[in-house]
């Protein structure tokens, strides 16, 4: 019996109401695996999503500060 074979032999043994929940997983399972593909289509966007948004916060803590210090206003 191949694990897939076995997978299916466990859900078959389980109480109804448990089902659904078994049916749920696997429809977060294949969600996840289809939004990783998407990511090897669009490598761009992958970037993006990952880059380092250092230089973003440090000047926003700049502005925080200045604000805080008074020398600007919102």
């Amino acid at each position: 019996m191949n694990l897939r074979e076995e997978t299916i032999a466990k859900i078959n043994q389980l109480p109804e109401e448990l089902v659904p929940q078994v049916n749920d997983f696997v429809s977060f399972l294949l969600t996840k695996r289809h939004r990783g593909q998407l990511w090897v289509q669009f490598p761009e966007e992958r970037e993006l999503a990952e880059s380092d948004f250092s230089d973003y916060l440090s000047n926003l803590q700049d502005y925080e500060e200045r604000l805080a210090r008074g020398e600007i206003q919102w």
